[in-house]
C-alpha cells in the first residue's frame, strides 16, 4: 500500500429506518459509497467490516405504521426483511442486518448507564409540545412545523433543508402528524439531556483537525453550529415507542430515538466481526481507542448535525474509551426526474426493483456517475440505459473482443510486460487512488476514470500491430488488469467473474514482468429502456 495505513476500518452506513425499503434515493447516497469506500479498502489490504443497523426506534415507524394501518412491530420486521433483500440485491458489502433483540437493547443501556453514573447527565426541564386531545408529547416525526432558522416545513429534531436541529419547543408552528386537528400547546416536562456546549473545546479541536476533508456544505454547517451556543442534546423523552429509559429522574420515559445509534452501530459492529468468526469480549471493543481503528461515516446532508456532532459527543462523553471518527462522507439529494424521492406520493423506484430489471453492475456505475455528492442530482430510467450503453458496455465489450483476438485466454505462455508498461499500469492504480481515498473520495470522479481508462484502452487495443508484438500485448492486458482492479469496487459482477477465473486484482501487489492471457468478462445491457417503470401520482 505504498506506505498506507493497514489499520482495521470500520466502514458505517446512517442507520435505515424500517418504515419501508431503500429506494435509489437511499441507495445512491451513504449505502452505495460506503460499499465501494470499502471494497476499495479490502482491495489494498485492508481489513474492513461495512455495517449498519435498523432504527427501529424512530418516530417515523409509528407514524408510518398508524398510515398504513398496521402495528410498527409489524412495520419494522416486513421493511427489515425488505431492507435486507436491497442490500443483498445490490451485493453491499456487509454481513447482513444484526437482530434488534436483548443483546442489541442491552448494549444500548449500558452505553447510557456508564454516562449516567459517570455524571454526564444532567436534568433539565425543558417545554416540549403536547397534543392536547391524545395527551402525547411531541417530537421528531411526531410534529411537523416550520424550521427557525431557515423557515421552511421542517419536523422536529432537524430540519431536512438547513440541517440545524430544533429541540423542544423550538419547531415554529408546530402541528401533530397523528392528530393534525388536534390544538398543540406546550408543557413543562424533566428529561434528561448531555450539554453538547461541555464539549466546545473537544469538539473544536477535532475539527480543526479534521473538517478540511469534509465536503462544504457539510463543514459550512458544522462551522455554523460552532459559531452559536451548541444545543443540549435529549437523552430522554416522555414517549411509548422506544427503549425504556431505566434513570429514577426520569420514570416513565424511553430513551430518545435519536441517541441510540452509537450504541446500536458498535452492537452492528461486533455483530459483523461475529459473523466472520471472529470473537470479541466486550460489544464495544473494536470501538475501542486502543484498538487502532479507523472509524468513517457515510450518510446524508441531512443527518450532518446527528452524526457530525450529536454523536460524536457521545462518544467524547465517554472520555477516551472510544476512537473518534476520521471523517464524515455526506452526500446531497437525489431527485427522481426532477423531484425529490417521495414515498407519500408513490413517487419512487425501490432499489430491488430496479436490480430486477437491470444488471446491478450498470446500476451501481449510473448512480456512481450520477451520485449527489455535492450538489443535488437527478435519475432517470432512459438516462441509465443509455448513457451506460455508449459511455460503459460498447467500449468495454470492444475491448474485451479486441483482447480474445490478441491473446485468447489460456492460449500460450505468459506475455513479457516492459518497464513502460508496468508505469502505466502503476499510474492507473494512483489515479483511481486519488478518487477513493478519503481526502478525495469521490464516486463521480472514480466512474469517470472508468470511462477515461476504457476509451484509451480500447483504442489501443484496435490500433494496427503485429501479431507477434508480445510486448505490446503484454503492456496492454497489464493496463487492462489495472483497470479492471480499480473499476472493481463499483463493477462488483465483472470482478467477481475474472477473480473466479484467476486474475489477481489486489490493489497492493507489485506490477509483473509477465502476466497471463485472461478474459475481460463481458458486460450485460440493460433489460429494455422503461425498466423499473416509476409511477409519479399528480
Amino acid at each position: 500500500m505504498s506506505g498506507r495505513s493497514r489499520r482495521r476500518a470500520v466502514v458505517v452506513a446512517a442507520t435505515p429506518t424500517p418504515n419501508g425499503d431503500l429506494h435509489i434515493g437511499h441507495m445512491a447516497g451513504p449505502y452505495l459509497a460506503g460499499d465501494v469506500y470499502s471494497r476499495y479498502l479490502a482491495a489494498d489490504g485492508r481489513d474492513v467490516i461495512y455495517t449498519t443497523c435498523t432504527d427501529d426506534s424512530q418516530t417515523y415507524v409509528t407514524t408510518t405504521a398508524r398510515r398504513l394501518g398496521v402495528s410498527a412491530e409489524q412495520l419494522c420486521a416486513e421493511s427489515t426483511a425488505k431492507i435486507e433483500r436491497s442490500i443483498s440485491a445490490m451485493g453491499l458489502s456487509m454481513e447482513g442486518l444484526p437482530p434488534i433483540d436483548d443483546r442489541y437493547r442491552a448494549t444500548v443501556l449500558q452505553f447510557f448507564t456508564r454516562l449516567h453514573e459517570t455524571g454526564r447527565l444532567r436534568e433539565r426541564t425543558v417545554r416540549l409540545p403536547y397534543a392536547q386531545e391524545s395527551g402525547r408529547y411531541l417530537y421528531d416525526g411526531l410534529m411537523t412545523g416550520s424550521c427557525p432558522v431557515c423557515l421552511t416545513g421542517s419536523a422536529g429534531g432537524v430540519c431536512e433543508g438547513c440541517g440545524h436541529p430544533n429541540n423542544a419547543d423550538e419547531l415554529l408552528g408546530a402541528r401533530s402528524v397523528l392528530e393534525p386537528d388536534s390544538p398543540v400547546t406546550t408543557r413543562e416536562v424533566t428529561i434528561l439531556v448531555l450539554p453538547m456546549e461541555e464539549y466546545r473545546e473537544r469538539l473544536t479541536s477535532y475539527f480543526d483537525e479534521r473538517l478540511g476533508r469534509w465536503r462544504p456544505h457539510a463543514a459550512q454547517l458544522v462551522r455554523e453550529l460552532l459559531a452559536r451556543p451548541l444545543p443540549e442534546i435529549p437523552v430522554t423523552v416522555p414517549g411509548d415507542w422506544g427503549i425504556a429509559a431505566p434513570f429514577p429522574e426520569t420514570p416513565g420515559q424511553i430513551l430518545y430515538p435519536w441517541v441510540e445509534a452509537m450504541p446500536a452501530v458498535m452492537y452492528s459492529t461486533w455483530w459483523s466481526a461475529d459473523r466472520r468468526g471472529e470473537r470479541t469480549e466486550a460489544v464495544d471493543e473494536l470501538w475501542r481507542a486502543d484498538s487502532g481503528t479507523e472509524l468513517v461515516y457515510f450518510h446524508g446532508f441531512d443527518n450532518v448535525y446527528h452524526w457530525g456532532l450529536l454523536d460524536l459527543v457521545l462518544l467524547m462523553a465517554h472520555g477516551d474509551r472510544y476512537v473518534l471518527p476520521e471523517a464524515n462522507i455526506s452526500n446531497e439529494f437525489y431527485d427522481l426526474e426532477g423531484e425529490k424521492f417521495s414515498t407519500s406520493r408513490n413517487h419512487l423506484i425501490w432499489s430491488a426493483d430496479l436490480l430486477a430489471e437491470v444488471p446491478r453492475d450498470l446500476v451501481r456505475f449510473y448512480l456512481a456517475l450520477t451520485a449527489p455528492e455535492f450538489q443535488r442530482t437527478d435519475f432517470s430510467t432512459a438516462a441509465l440505459t443509455e448513457v451506460t450503453e455508449r459511455r460503459l458496455i460498447g467500449p468495454w465489450n470492444r475491448l474485451a473482443e479486441a483482447l480474445d483476438a490478441l491473446a485468447p485466454a489460456g492460449a500460450g505462455s505468459p506475455l513479457p510486460t516492459t518497464a513502460t508498461g508496468r508505469d502505466r499500469a502503476a499510474g492507473i492504480i494512483e489515479r483511481f487512488r486519488l478518487t477513493y481515498e478519503l481526502d478525495g473520495f469521490n464516486l463521480g470522479r472514480s466512474a469517470e476514470n472508468v470511462v477515461a481508462a476504457l476509451d484509451r484502452l480500447a483504442a489501443a487495443a484496435q490500433e494496427p500491430r503485429e501479431r507477434d508484438d508480445a510486448l505490446g500485448t503484454g503492456d496492454l492486458l497489464l493496463q487492462v488488469r489495472a483497470l479492471l482492479a480499480c473499476a472493481a469496487p463499483l463493477l462488483i459482477d465483472a470482478a467477481a467473474e475474472a477473480t473466479a477465473a484467476g486474475v489477481d486484482l489486489a490493489l497492493d501487489a507489485e506490477q509483473p514482468e509477465k502476466i497471463t492471457p485472461f478474459a475481460l468478462p463481458r458486460l450485460p445491457r440493460a433489460a429494455r429502456a422503461g425498466a423499473a417503470r416509476t409511477e409519479v401520482a399528480a
